[in-house]
């Protein structure tokens, strides 16, 4: 589980080194309904929910953040921790579904990114080099690297520019899943790392971390 900070302000984090024209994406605009509301800026252990998956891509090697907001887009952005790397969107029709987020999100890449990691916002305890592994695995030739624990489909996944038109096409209340499973050569890694399949959907979830 997340550790447990020292009280004030969290910190910046200190930068990896860097792969050129790598990204991620933190998808944070939903409206956490079976939550009741506000869950990104519930508190974890003194901080904000949605500050430890960001904080575990800066971590990352990928050269820039991307937090796409949608719903309590200015309670969430005062949640994110302060960081050179982070910079932070919001998507104007989230209520589109997850495959609106997840296009505003690569819309933003530049033209020479060349992959790009995808995390979710209530997903507090991923791994950081899970997720440098999956898109190592990419920037190697692979078009796109998932990570699977106790058989089911986990986080964070790496996807290589080849695939961002087919992301762009995502239409409704779907991620990327689907177009990376179709993708020929997408490997998936098995992995023990229990934090790739926790996401917090209710306070109940929210509290068994704490």
């Amino acid at each position: 589980m997340p550790g447990r900070p020292r009280p004030g302000r969290f910190r910046t984090v200190l930068q990896p080194t860097l792969d050129p024209g790598t990204y991620a994406v933190v998808l944070a605009a939903g409206a956490a309904r079976r939550f009741g509301g506000g869950k990104l800026t519930a508190m974890l252990n003194g901080r904000p929910l949605v500050s430890w998956s960001v904080e575990k891509a800066l971590q990352t090697r990928v050269e820039l953040v991307t937090v796409v907001l949608g719903a309590d887009a200015e309670a969430v952005a005062g949640a994110l921790p302060s960081d050179v790397r982070l910079r932070v969107i919001v998507c104007p029709d989230w209520e589109e579904g997850l495959s609106r987020s997840l296009r505003c999100g690569v819309q933003t890449l530049p033209d020479h990114a060349r992959a790009l990691l995808l995390f979710l916002g209530d997903m507090p305890d991923v791994s950081s080099a899970l997720a440098d592994r999956m898109l190592r695995l990419v920037l190697d030739g692979a078009p796109a690297a998932m990570p699977v624990c106790d058989g089911q489909p986990a986080h964070p996944v790496a996807i290589s520019a080849k695939l961002f038109p087919a992301l762009r096409s995502l239409r409704g209340d779907q991620g990327a899943r689907n177009v990376l499973r179709a993708a020929s050569g997408a490997v998936e890694i098995a992995t023990d790392e229990r934090g790739s399949i926790t996401d917090v959907d209710t306070e109940a979830d929210l509290r068994s971390l704490a």
